[in-house]
């Protein structure tokens, strides 16, 4: 007897109707079923003429239909997908071609700043080309030629460590033709020459990259024990005020604030605002917006603004260098030289785009307090644009890492961090027992807290005191950036590291100042065994995305866009550690004038209705302007040309066998050509 499937099968419509549709107009639409009761009847032979016999063919005819149904649309949408990704192929293809042909190169910066004429750029000098690319460029051509020797070598069958080229190089020249005498030629130069130096390179970089692992592993650790105890700097007594234009029961001395600027006319009148509306008494607060403008246009309009503010009762001052030597350590150090500095006790500095909330100094000021030995307070940065691109997503969770873990851990434990240059608080006596602000380097703001440290001062971090600023949205931008970050660093070391070995501070100290202050944490590592390539790195990545959580989707992207920037990186440490022509180089990041809209709606609202329609109509005419203006993608052929080479050193590496190798190198090159075709962040203007 047959079984039973009443428990499965239901009366009327048997199964899910399926409606397929193809794209293809030539085909038809039908319904599917599925399989019904007499699908699964037993019994019963091909030839069977009964009426159950014939169900049963019938059954069977409907399946056989249903599979080929199913095929055909496997095999529609397999050839979808091989459609889309030709036409995506030769979409970039095109795009690549269109961008080569017209797009500008990072050789023209200084054209694509001032806004400059194609005319003007046809004039650009050859010979000003960077070394490193013309070195870039041999490689690129030598590997490619390498890359023949070993494909051809491949189809021949020759393998390291087989028997034919075992044989082939103890062959006599005189029987070798000539493609075998230069391919094994190459091959005993690059056992007995090039191997050994490399290998040793290899070694010391795994040395550096394990302290550096070490360090990493320690911060992170230090980092988890801060918030299972729930550790935080808290002042020794709590000087929050009751009344701030009398003082009582609080603590109030006086402060200085200074905002340096250089031609930034996109942010000045948002941080301006933002400083004007410090709860501090205003008998004890100076404000100095120090402006480096050459733009004539632009002193006017910041002259302007604090003139504003100065009609409403803020104690600014508007100050303009005629010799605008050091940078922004000269403007500083010219800034600190004014007579009525003398009257103030501290000085808090906030860069252009920076906008302190109204109880910045209440909330840093008092860690000062029954001190003595504290020289600085270090607010933490929060960033108004993080989500604005992939390349702004991927410096947030750089920059979460240095201030969750790296500053906060130093400041509790030791100390002792960089000061970040910005949205800080210092004691001006510890600035002046540290010899002031020095234009010796491109980072100010590291020097004088070396400096700061051998004389025995301590530094606070505040993780829970945030200050608003912008993110770099272009890759030309934060590409300049990172250059005098690391160039800066390198120079330092190089002036400063006699004098840290004579200073009084513990061994420990300068250990950590030598080889995990400056150097470990600028060193990049490229080819080397697995277990570095892969495992650590990625090890590594995960503890760094830690304090942004929400980046986690994008930690694959964020380790090939690290190793991407460690060459900028390099060449700026290089350019710094040897005083090269770039050590030196000063470029203001671009700012886009990207403000919190609650930060904005907050100011509007505390104008009275002139000003405020003022504002409106500025803002509307800027946002005029900013859509008015062409945006170009460059090419930048450092990592072009990169880009190739490892596309190269994949396509050997896969012909060597060598499995996780060549996929690192894969998308490692990959990588590098979508920075060096701006792909990734916006489009410089």
């Amino acid at each position: 007897m047959a079984p039973s499937f009443d428990w499965w099968a239901k009366e009327g419509h048997k199964g899910t109707p399926v409606v397929v549709k193809m794209e293809n107009p030539n085909w038809s639409m039908v319904e599917l079923e599925s399989p019904s009761e007499e699908d699964f009847l037993i019994g019963g032979g091909g030839g069977d003429s009964t009426p159950s016999g014939r169900a049963r063919d019938k059954g069977r005819n409907k399946n056989a239909k249903q599979l080929t149904w199913v095929l055909l649309l496997k095999a529609h949408k397999a050839a979808g997908c091989l459609t889309s990704i030709a036409a995506a192929t030769f979409t970039l293809a095109s795009a690549v071609r269109r961008r080569v042909a017209s797009g500008r190169t990072d050789a023209d910066a200084d054209d694509a700043e001032t806004n400059h004429s194609r005319a003007g750029r046809d004039k650009e000098n050859p010979t000003v080309k960077s070394r490193i690319y013309a070195c870039i460029k041999v490689f690129l051509w030598l590997s490619i030629l390498l890359l023949g020797f070993e494909v051809a070598a491949y189809f021949k069958g020759w393998h390291f460590g087989a028997p034919e080229l075992q044989y082939l190089l103890a062959t006599p020249l005189g029987v070798k033709g000539a493609f075998n005498s230069l391919y094994s030629g190459w091959v005993l130069i690059r056992v007995e020459y090039l191997a050994p130096p490399l290998q040793f390179l290899a070694n010391a970089c795994i040395v550096l990259f394990l302290i550096q692992s070490i360090d990493r592993l320690v911060l992170c650790l230090g980092c988890f024990w801060i918030k299972f105890k729930k550790i935080r700097p808290v002042p020794k007594e709590n000087g929050a005020a009751v009344d701030p234009e009398s003082g009582e029961n609080g603590f109030f001395p006086m402060v200085l604030v200074q905002i340096p600027m250089c031609n930034e006319k996109e942010v000045y009148q948002q941080s301006i605002a933002a400083v004007c509306n410090l709860d501090w008494p205003k008998s004890s607060l100076l404000i100095q917006v120090l402006d480096d403008s050459d733009d004539p246009t632009t002193q006017s309009l910041i002259n302007d603004e604090v003139q504003k503010w100065q009609q409403e009762g803020a104690n600014i001052l508007y100050r303009h260098r005629v010799i605008r030597d050091g940078y922004k350590a000269g403007n500083l150090k010219s800034a600190m030289n004014c007579s009525y500095v003398k009257d103030y006790e501290f000085v808090a500095i906030f860069d252009a785009d920076f906008q302190p909330t109204p109880d910045f100094l209440k909330r840093t000021v008092p860690h000062f307090k029954d001190n003595e030995e504290v020289g600085l307070v270090q607010a933490r940065w929060s960033f108004v644009n993080k989500d604005e691109n992939l390349l702004t997503r991927l410096q947030n969770i750089n920059l979460c890492f240095h201030f969750e873990v790296e500053q906060q851990v130093n400041g509790i434990f030791i100390n002792f961090f960089g000061f970040n240059g910005t949205a800080g608080v210092w004691r001006i006596k510890a600035l002046e027992d540290a010899g002031g602000w020095l234009e010796r380097t491109t980072v100010e703001d590291m020097d004088i807290a070396v400096r700061a440290h051998l004389r025995g001062w301590k530094f606070v971090f505040l993780n829970d005191v945030e200050c608003q600023c912008e993110l770099p949205e272009s890759y030309e931008a934060y590409r300049k950036q990172q250059h005098r970050w690391h160039s800066g660093p390198m120079q330092l070391f190089r002036l400063c590291l006699l004098d840290i070995i004579r200073s009084k501070i513990s061994v420990w100290k300068k250990f950590n100042m030598i080889f995990l202050f400056f150097s470990a944490p600028k060193t990049h590592i490229a080819e080397l065994p697995a277990w570095v390539v892969c495992y650590i790195p990625a090890t590594m990545s995960f503890l760094n995305i830690l304090p942004a959580p929400k980046s986690f989707p994008f930690i694959v992207p964020y380790l090939l866009f690290e190793n991407t920037m460690s060459v900028t990186k390099f060449n700026a440490m290089i350019s710094g550690l040897f005083q090269l022509g770039s050590a030196y180089e000063w470029v203001v990041t671009k700012k886009s004038g990207r403000s919190s809209e609650g930060d904005l709606v907050a100011l509007i609202d505390k104008e009275p209705e002139a000003p405020k329609r003022e504002m409106k109509e500025e803002i509307q005419k800027q946002e005029k302007l900013a859509s008015r203006k062409k945006k170009h993608n460059r090419i930048y052929v450092k990592e072009l040309s990169l880009a190739f080479l490892l596309l190269t050193a994949s396509a050997r590496s896969l012909l060597s066998a060598q499995g996780i190798h060549f996929y690192f190198l894969l998308f490692q090159g990959i990588s590098f050509l979508l920075v060096g075709l701006d792909l990734i962040g916006e489009q410089v203007e």
